[in-house]
This record gives C-alpha cells, structure tokens and sequence, in this order.
C-alpha cells in the first residue's frame, strides 16, 4: 500500500512456475484484511481462468455484498492481477484478452479540482500530511481556491500540460451539512456560472471541460444549475443528484442539453442495467478498479453500446490502476476519455518501470504491446512512499 494521494493497494499473485500478476484495488477501509480474508480462495488453482475465478471470489463474500459493496474493490484488484498474469503466460497484452484494438492511444482527462488540487485523504477520507505532501505544499502559495480565476489558472496550466480534457469541482463552496440536501442561493448557482465562465475564457472552445458535484444537490437545484451552464459548452454534469433514485436522472436529461454522466459508486453490470435501458445519462463512468473488475467492465461497454452511451471510466488510481483501464479503454469502441487524478503526486512517473516517462504524453496514454499489463512495479520507489503500518506483499 502506497501512501499516496489516496491509498494505491495494490495486489501481487504469485505462481508454482515463477509467473507472477500484478493489480490495483480501490482503496476501503479495512482493505488489506479482505485481501488477506480472500486469497484462499486462489490458492491453489489455475489462474488462467479469470471470470470463473473471480465468481468464486464473488460467491466466498457474498455474505458481506453479492451485488455491491467495498468487498468487490478487493475482487477488481485481484481480477487485474490475474488477467496481467494470464497476458503474461500467453506473450500477450491484457487489452488483447479482451478482444483486440479500436485505438493505439488512451485520450486522458485531468481532474483538476480548482486552483491547487493537492490532496492525501485515508480510506474514510480523513485528511492527512504524509512527509511528500508537506514538501509538495511548502513549495506552494496561499490562494483563494474558492475565485473563479483559480480554477482559470488551474486549467492553464493543464492545458500547458498537454491535455485537452479537463474535470473541476463543482462544490467547493458548499458546506458539509452531514449528509443533508440543502437548497442552493442564487448568489450560489451564479458563482458556479462564474467559474465556469473563468475556465472557458481561459482555455477557449477547443478544450473539453467536465464539471462534478458529487452527489450533493436535490434535483431541483440541479435543474437551474445546469441552466446556468449550458451557454459554456459543458462536457458533461457529473453525478448531479444523489445515486439512489436513477429516475432523477430521467427528470434532469429531459430538462436540460447538458450531457450527464454517473457510475463510480455502482457495481458489476447490474448496477448499470437500469442506467443504461432508460438511457438516462449521456456517459457512464465505471470505475474499473472497483466495480468487478476489466471483464466486467467490457460487459458493462458492450451493453451500453446497444443504447448509444459513451464509457469514460473514473479513474483515481496510481499508475498501475491507470495502465490496467487503458487496456479496457483501447478495447471497446464507445471509448470516450479516461479520468487522471495524480497531477500533484510528485513520484506518479517512479512507480512503474518498462515504460516511456511520463506515462501521460500530450493527454494521451500509448498502450503498450507487450505482455500482461505492460510494465512492472518499481518496488525500491513504491516502499519509500509505503504506508506505515501495512506489510509488503508477503512480509
């Protein structure tokens, strides 16, 4: 487990013949546990048949959540592990497991939260100050991250970066009230316009800017913010109204031009069914290292293909969780960009080696042609940034 700007857990198999796999999981409380709690289930069979697997490992925790829950980031990380082994033992690369090419390159967006997006949160999303966090925010100044000129110099300099896709928050401003909906000022909705109106003006109609907020308003806010957006050319609204009644989602697509997207937080294709059969948002963004794993997410693909919908996965991994999505991202055809979110990490690039640095070139990922995932773990970097506390594969 690297201490990161989130937790970036990830999951090594080993083999009788020397073949090992490598994979990333989302991160959970009590994460490392579940692994431990889980490879029993592994031990001992043929890695080689990954969906069978990967039911079993469903069905051994279908106590704690046949169709959902935080048990499935521990499967994805497994089911990644296992497809890089498998690519490995066949000479081939993981995106031709899953059927083939439709693109040589991964189109990326940063998600660049606004003014300074530097963050380490733990599993339960508790702010904390590892060692390369301090350094990275000493070497910062004070802004006001809340003024739309933030969020306008933040797009700059990613489109300086060489992206041409960009995602930023939309609910800086708006106080924790413990869950609660509360009804938003007009004052409120008209700073949203201003930021936006700030980012635009800043990087011109050419570049794709995505707006987020989080689950938080009730649907009748929501409805007059995406009224103030439309005249800003909006990628999309991400995750507008809370996830619990998709029907809002219908409401809100019949009230507005502005495409909708949601999906991190479901699971497995039946998480998606409903999403997808009602056509109730424009793009679907699984986040691969949770939801069930790269085969489920090619179900998920394909079943949204026959409605028309995008897939732009989440994506707040580190760099192997990265990689993995790419091979998924390059494989299906209704492929429309990939989320990037360690644009303030300053090791992102050390993590892997194998590959080009960095990794993200011109706002695009090459996917690699070589077997499995393509690249190995640079352990002596990856243990520098260990979280204290958590071993080290089988120390």
């Amino acid at each position: 487990m690297v201490e990161a700007n989130y937790d970036w857990t990830f999951v090594r198999i080993e083999t009788d013949t020397g073949l090992t796999g490598l994979g990333e999981c989302f991160f959970a409380p009590g994460l490392t546990a579940m692994i431990r709690d889980l490879r029993n289930v592994l031990i001992g069979q043929d890695p080689r048949h990954v969906d069978r697997l990967v039911r079993k490992l469903q069905r051994a925790a279908s106590g704690a959540g046949s169709v959902s829950g935080i048990v499935y980031n521990a499967i994805t990380g497994m089911e990644g592990a296992l497809l890089d082994l498998v690519g490995r033992a066949c000479g081939v690369p993981i995106w031709q497991l899953l059927g083939g090419k439709f693109r040589d390159e991964v189109r990326i967006y940063a998600d660049c939260h606004a003014g300074v997006g530097l963050e380490s949160v733990g599993p339960s999303l508790e702010h904390r100050e590892p060692a390369w966090f301090q350094a990275v925010r000493a070497g910062l100044t004070e802004e006001h991250l809340h003024e739309p000129e933030a969020s306008a110099r933040r797009a700059r300099q990613a489109v300086e970066n060489g992206f041409d896709a960009l995602k930023f928050d939309l609910d800086l401003d708006v106080e924790s009230q413990e869950g609660q909906l509360r009804a938003l000022t007009t004052d409120e909705i008209q700073l949203m316009a201003a930021r936006m109106a700030a980012i635009r003006a800043a990087v011109g109609p050419g570049v794709d800017v995505a707006l987020d907020c989080h689950w938080r308003y009730p649907l009748a806010d929501v409805i007059r913010i995406a009224a103030a957006l439309e005249p800003y050319g909006i990628f999309w609204l991400e995750d507008p109204v809370p996830p619990f009644n998709p029907r809002s989602f219908l409401t809100l697509r019949e009230s507005t031009r502005v495409p909708l997207c949601t999906g991190e937080n479901l699971f497995t294709r039946h998480g998606f069914r409903e999403l997808i059969e009602t056509q109730a948002v424009h793009f679907l963004s699984p986040d691969l290292q949770k939801m069930g794993g790269l085969l489920e997410g090619r179900r998920v693909a394909d079943h949204a293909e026959m409605y028309d919908l995008l897939i732009a996965p989440h994506c707040i991994a580190g760099p192997i969780g990265l990689l993995a999505s790419c091979h998924l991202c390059c494989a299906i055809p209704n492929f429309a960009v990939l989320e990037f979110h360690g644009q303030d990490v300053p090791f992102w690039d050390e993590i892997l080696t194998g590959l080009p640095r960095p990794l993200i070139q011109g706002g695009r990922v090459r996917v690699p042609d070589t077997p499995g995932l393509g690249a190995e773990l640079n352990e002596p970097v990856a243990r520098g940034y260990g979280k204290p506390g958590e071993g080290w594969f089988t120390e």
